[in-house]
């Protein structure tokens, strides 16, 4: 593992597909100069890849993978965060990070297949077929569990803070978990919409993050301004691995114990080239759907189709 970065509350491990060398000065500082979700060297890397962002954690473990496995690939630029900026900067000029400017266009595109096929029907992307997918949610809370959280009846307490990804600026995630609440709250005789209302409505009991729930929501249990998230299993786990002093997570409608009769509904993430792919884009696209990658996405909490 890498060198970590630190924000003011978790250190967070280095990601890319090529940790830089020691001849490369490191800089960074939450609030005014720090990039999580932006890997690698844009102008040099052989291949670029724009993906949405929660499965972050299985994608670096592929990208590594592919260097590795891949003679003339030296390095990956790729991007973890909500698609919906990926396409526009697709369709436009780049992306602003602050003031620095990165016009390199992806040769891969990878998110849910309503993002790919939008990118098709405007004739960046060939074709796209889904490769994983996630498996469900859970509860996220601080080690030690001190609101005694065991369920989902325990989130509608006006003592517990809640908090999970924005309903505006990343529609696709919440979408999950708002239809997770529905249907487990369902399942267990609880008022559905009562639960929906706490998890949809910013207010004294609900912080939801601002752009990127994978990286601001732990921050904010880690911190204390919430008790509790509703949030992917497969980034919970990621939280309880690298910071197993801070986190655990609380199983709810069965899905660690295996339930095969939970009802979890999931995000399936598709891969396309766009455009030809450049010169490294198709190999790319058949390793993410080869053995070794599903090993990794399924080590990773994820599922592999």
């Amino acid at each position: 593992m890498g060198p970590t970065i630190p924000t003011r509350v978790l250190d967070w491990p280095a990601e890319a597909a090529v940790y830089p060398g020691d001849g490369v000065r490191g800089f960074s500082a939450h609030g005014s100069n720090l990039a999580l979700d932006f890997h690698g060297d844009p102008a040099t890397a052989e291949l670029a890849v724009f993906s949405d962002g929660n499965h972050h954690m299985a994608l670096e473990a592929c990208v590594r993978a592919f260097v590795e496995a891949t003679p003339g690939v030296a390095d990956v630029f790729y991007t973890t965060t909500p698609p919906g900026l990926l396409v526009d900067a697709l369709r436009g000029d780049g992306l602003a990070l602050g003031n620095l400017r990165i016009t390199r266009k992806p040769d891969v595109f990878i998110g849910p297949s309503n993002i790919l096929d939008g990118l098709a029907a405007d004739g960046f992307v060939n074709t796209h077929t889904a490769f994983a997918q996630s498996q469900g949610t859970v509860l996220l809370v601080r080690k030690g569990n001190p609101k005694a959280i065991t369920g989902l009846s325990d989130l509608l307490s006006d003592d517990v803070i809640l908090t999970c990804s924005n309903p505006q600026t990343e529609t696709a995630s919440f979408a999950v978990y708002r239809e997770a609440v529905s249907l487990l709250a369902h399942d267990a005789g609880m008022d559905e919409q009562a639960i929906i209302g706490k998890l949809s409505t910013a207010g004294p009991t609900t912080v939801h993050s601002q752009l990127i729930h994978h990286r601001e929501v732990p921050e904010l249990i880690a911190s204390g301004q919430a008790d509790c998230a509703v949030i992917y299993y497969h980034l919970a786990l990621r939280y309880s691995r690298i910071f197993p002093e801070l986190f655990e997570f609380i199983d709810i409608g069965g899905l660690v114990l295996g339930d095969t009769e939970s009802r979890h509904p999931f995000t399936r993430y598709h891969i396309g080239l766009v455009g030809d792919g450049g010169s490294s884009g198709e190999a790319f696209v058949s390793f993410m759907q080869q053995d070794l990658a599903k090993a990794l996405y399924q080590a990773h909490g994820l599922r592999p189709l």
